[in-house]
Parts: structure tokens; sequence; C-alpha cells
């Protein structure tokens, strides 16, 4: 998956059109307690930013296995687009699956697939006071 329109050293042999990985989620009641409090003194609130990141990385995921379903081997022009529902944050990932393969006398970097972690990285601690 890339941002770009198009690979350094592979052509694009199909365009198999437009995919797209979406999630809507909702924090739980111990999430927003917690959330809360720590709004009234400003800054990052930890627990939501862990849930953006899980977010980001199941919409990822869900895009890249409908790119393989249609016989896909990348996405390029991948975007991320978010919003909100009410109390409900939505995060969407899109792109257009391809088929792509490498170019005559080119060195190209090699193909990966999407880095599935255990879990997303967690959001760095809170200063001390």
């Amino acid at each position: 998956m890339v941002t770009t329109n198009e690979v350094p050293g592979y052509r694009i042999t199909q365009v198999l059109g437009e995919v797209m990985g979406l999630t809507v989620r909702s924090t739980n009641f111990g999430q927003g307690f917690t959330a809360g409090f720590r709004a009234l003194g400003g800054g990052e609130i930890p627990e939501f930013t862990k849930l953006m990141y899980e977010s980001r990385y199941e919409v990822m995921n869900r895009m890249w296995a409908e790119a393989v379903q249609r016989g896909a081997n990348a996405v390029v022009a991948m975007r991320f687009d978010s919003g909100s529902l009410g109390s409900f944050s939505e995060m969407c990932a899109y792109g257009t699956a391809v088929v792509i393969e490498p170019v005559a006398g080119a060195t190209p970097a090699p193909a990966q697939a999407p880095a599935q972690p255990a879990a997303p990285p967690a959001p760095p601690a809170p200063p001390v006071a």
C-alpha cells in the first residue's frame, strides 16, 4: 500500500477499482469516564489515541483483504478519512486496487503486505507532574 499514484520500480498492469475498509467505534464506559477527567486538564487523551490507532490498523487490513480478494497485489493512492457520528468515531481507508509487476532493469523495492501487529503501539505516557 502506498499513498502515491505509482510504485517506483513497478508498472501497473491492471486497475481493479476502488477498495476500502471502514469501522465505526465507540469507547467503553471506563474509557469515556477516564477520558472525560483527562479532558478537564487539557492535552492528549491516551484512551482516544489508542482507539484511533486500533481503528487505523483495522481499516487498512480490511482494505488490503478486499484488494487481495479482487486479485490485486498492491493498493495505490491510499488515503484515510475520519469523522464522527454522534458519539461514535468513524475511520475509513480507501485506495485503488492494482496489479503491479517489476519494470525490466529496475531494482524494485520488495513488495510487502501491510504490517499486522498484534496490537497497535501504545500512546506515549502522560508527563509526570
